[in-house]
């Protein structure tokens, strides 16, 4: 089985990569995927965020102009303008929420409010007015894929999803493809929005995790780990079910990222120990990498032109915050966007 990320079974691989001690097996322990479901609900709304503050202390945080724009007409935006949205918690406050930050840095914005449960792996519907999102409760039970509004509200379940992770809206708006437990494995599926049909993709004895839609929806990449800890990249053609290795067999490759520009970023944990930025194209050339520093870098999502990518970077140490970066896609203009002592996470770009 692979490692995973964070506290609700999502693998990427960096979990653990340059990191020991008393700390990392804590908070391991604390990864297991939990397949019993809940359902606990709880208000979201937008109001209480205005206490959140700016990053790191209180005061008031005004809304991004991009998530109040976003439920507004389509109008094409520049990648500026386009919220990320991520999750968070902290020391103090284990419960994740999820938040929105603008590009250019500022306040976060508080979308969810849920001191029982925890919403995490939030996902763009394409027209930016809703967020798909994973919910998990006490222990660790999965309770299933949700939508909501892009500014919080309007909850609605994904029927069918209970245990699974890894939402992603399709391009059209209309499907959201996720990970479902299938006995011990974990399986590809792709359901309508309101849940039905649910259609399994894969059928292996490997786990299959975090899938990306290609730009056209014909196609989804996907990681594959297998039962000695290694994860490769594939790619299945929807409508065929034929599947295609994008990455080496013996590979640490995890969280990819289809861009409309048809390139395919994703976090590798290299022969450095720690997990950095790759770029791959489709059809498994090409592949280079992006970032380098002795820290894990993943989760990584493509801004909307292709040009820059929004990513968490951890420490060598459970212990220390994980922030989110931009860099461009060629791994220059580096800048930390979230600076506050907590842990941000599987950050999504609206497309």
């Amino acid at each position: 089985m692979a490692r995973s990320n964070g506290r609700t079974g999502r693998t990427d691989g960096s979990h653990g990569a340059g990191r020991t001690g008393a700390n990392g097996r804590q908070r391991a322990r604390r990864t297991a995927l939990i397949a019993a479901a809940i359902a606990v609900t709880a208000p979201l709304t937008l109001g209480a965020a205005c206490a959140a503050g700016a990053e790191g202390g209180p005061g008031t945080a005004a809304v991004p102009t991009a998530v109040r724009a976003a439920a507004g007409p389509g109008v094409p935006r520049p990648a500026v303008d386009r919220p990320i949205v991520f999750a968070r918690y902290s020391a103090a406050a284990s419960i994740e929420d999820l938040y929105a930050i603008a590009p250019t840095g500022g306040a976060p914005v508080k979308l969810t409010h849920t001191p029982t449960v925890s919403d995490v792996m939030p996902s763009w519907s394409p027209d930016g007015k809703r967020v798909a999102f994973l919910r998990y409760g006490a222990g660790g039970a999965i309770d299933g894929i949700w939508t909501m509004k892009s500014a919080g509200g309007d909850l609605k379940p994904v029927p069918g999803t209970e245990g699974a992770s890894d939402p992603a809206w399709s391009p059209d708006g209309k499907r959201i493809a996720y990970s479902r437990p299938v006995g011990t494995q974990r399986e590809i599926y792709v359901a309508d929005v309101d849940g039905t049909p649910a259609t399994r993709l894969t059928h292996t004895a490997a786990d299959e995790f975090h899938p990306t839609w290609s730009p056209d929806g014909g196609y989804l990449a996907y990681s594959r780990a297998d039962g000695t800890g290694n994860s490769r990249l594939m790619r299945i053609q929807v409508s065929t079910l034929v599947q295609t290795p994008i990455t080496l067999a013996g590979s640490h490759d995890w969280t990819p990222d289809w861009s409309r520009g048809n390139r395919i970023v994703f976090s590798r944990v290299d022969s450095t120990g720690f997990a950095h930025l790759y770029v791959v194209r489709p059809d498994g050339g090409g592949t280079h990498r992006i970032t380098s520093a002795r820290a894990n870098d993943k989760n990584p999502s493509w801004s909307p032109d292709g040009r820059r990518l929004v990513f968490t970077r951890g420490g060598t140490d459970d212990a220390d915050p994980e922030h989110l970066f931009l860099v461009r896609a060629d791994g220059t203009a580096l800048t930390q966007l979230t600076k506050a002592d907590t842990h941000d996470l599987q950050a999504d770009w609206r497309p």
